[in-house]
């Protein structure tokens, strides 16, 4: 292993020259927390244009699932380029997508066949679900999740909220939609301590929200992050899950899982539900579902997929070149590359949570698989969030030469992609412990 490997001050003089030109040119939307511009990848290495090499914790934000250009992926995308790049799924046929199709329905839990739709983005996907919840409902309300994070496409965006910037001067946002209390056990909005709270997350919705504000027989989808990922990279306990699932059957609503950043293996299990034994009516998925192509699905009961055709669909959902690399990437999430998700991640959970006995500014530490979150505070006892070092880490492990992003208000990220090695995962922990005894004070 020969990286992290920095040659140039950074930003050296190409990656300068083309961040330039990009201020002129691109929308200052874009959220670029600091200026590393890719030339080439493999693995968990990304090198930049002026040769400097980083281990890269983000995956293309937990969506090169299987590395950066795993020769068997780009094998597979030059073979149906050869053939043909595109004709639209939603009006002909092609061999790939349904083989696609037929295998997501059989990765899903749950009895029966099941059906699914193809977009290209994550967003694409909860924009598809939330349709479909209402056509096969008849009914109009959605509960989503403060701290959730679904999409920016004005749907998407009206489930979404994560941060008020996301939503500021785009208003009205889709009527209908009501969040609630998350199950963040770390910072329970209820002041209540888990194993003593007979999870009030869950019986509030019914006892308050059911109650006093909207109808549950008008609801038609509880859409839920079975780990939050913007959010801060929450895991709920397994009764807050088991709890929405026993809330939607008793009401006749339909859970929507949103695995987009969950799924496909990152935790080591296919989807992130199932660490919760608990089976959603609709699942969305995208991000390490290709290996980085453009792809997203929703999979769900051939009894709940029931709109006509005409409904719904899209031009490029499907795309032969995204379907051979989605194919390929499921099978070697199959032959070892999820499991190898679950054995490395257990080892940095463990070794993270030793290291959280070791500094105060670490507040939390938790995770599934490779989808892991370090939360930053001031103070270990008044649990202060602490954004100011969480940004700090983030610039100095980036001059270092670990590319790491945040998540949530003060807490760090971790999700490279699953052929992470045990080798790679202790170069990255002992960069991170270094800046943890620098400390938040030294620049």
């Amino acid at each position: 292993m020969n990286y992290p490997k920095i040659i140039t001050k950074l930003p050296g003089p190409k990656a300068k020259e083309i961040i330039e030109r990009d201020s002129k040119v691109m929308s200052p939307s874009y959220t670029r927390g600091y200026p590393f511009v890719m030339k080439r990848g493999r693995g968990a290495m990304a090198e930049d244009v002026d040769g400097n090499q980083f281990l890269d914790l983000t995956s293309g934000i937990a969506t090169c699932s299987t590395g950066h250009s795993h020769p068997e992926v780009v094998k597979a995308i030059q073979a149906q380029a050869e053939d043909f790049i595109h004709m639209s799924g939603t009006d002909f046929y092609y061999s790939v997508q349904s083989e696609l199709a037929a295998k997501l329905a059989s990765l899903v839990p749950g009895d029966g066949p099941k059906k699914v739709f193809f977009g290209n983005s994550g967003t694409e996907a909860i924009e598809a679900a939330l349709k479909l919840a209402r056509y096969h409902t008849g009914r109009q309300d959605i509960i989503a999740f403060f701290g959730a994070f679904h999409g920016r496409t004005m749907g998407a965006l009206s489930l979404t909220a994560s941060k008020v910037i996301q939503h500021r001067r785009f208003a009205p946002l889709l009527p209908g939609v009501v969040h609630v209390p998350y199950g963040y056990c770390y910072r329970c909005p209820y002041n209540l301590k888990y194993g003593s709270c007979e999870t009030a997350c869950i019986t509030w919705i019914e006892d308050v929200l059911f109650r006093r504000d909207i109808p549950p027989d008008e609801v038609a989808a509880i859409f839920v992050e079975p780990i939050q990922g913007e959010g801060g990279y929450v895991v709920p306990p397994v009764e807050f899950m088991q709890g929405l699932r026993r809330l939607a059957d008793k009401h006749g609503i339909l859970l929507v899982c949103d695995e987009v950043q969950s799924g496909m293996g990152r935790t080591g299990k296919m989807f992130a539900s199932e660490h919760f034994d608990v089976v959603p009516d609709i699942i969305c998925v995208a991000k390490g579902i290709a290996s980085g192509m453009p792809l997203s699905a929703i999979i769900a009961s051939d009894k709940v997929m029931d709109w006509p055709p005409g409904a719904h669909a899209n031009t490029f959902g499907g795309n032969p070149l995204a379907c051979v690399a989605a194919l390929t990437t499921i099978r070697l999430l199959e032959e070892g590359l999820m499991e190898n998700a679950a054995t490395v991640g257990a080892y940095m959970l463990e070794e993270l949570w030793k290291m959280q006995r070791r500094y105060p500014q670490i507040g939390d530490v938790r995770g599934l698989g490779l989808m892991i979150g370090i939360e930053i505070v001031k103070d270990t006892e008044k649990r202060e969030p602490d954004s100011t070092f969480r940004d700090k880490m983030v610039d100095r492990l980036f001059e270092k030469g670990l590319l790491i992003l945040g998540c949530g208000a003060n807490s760090l990220r971790i999700c490279p992609s699953l052929t992470f090695t045990r080798e790679e995962a202790s170069v990255a922990l002992e960069l991170i412990e270094d800046q943890f005894r620098i400390g938040p004070d030294r620049s």
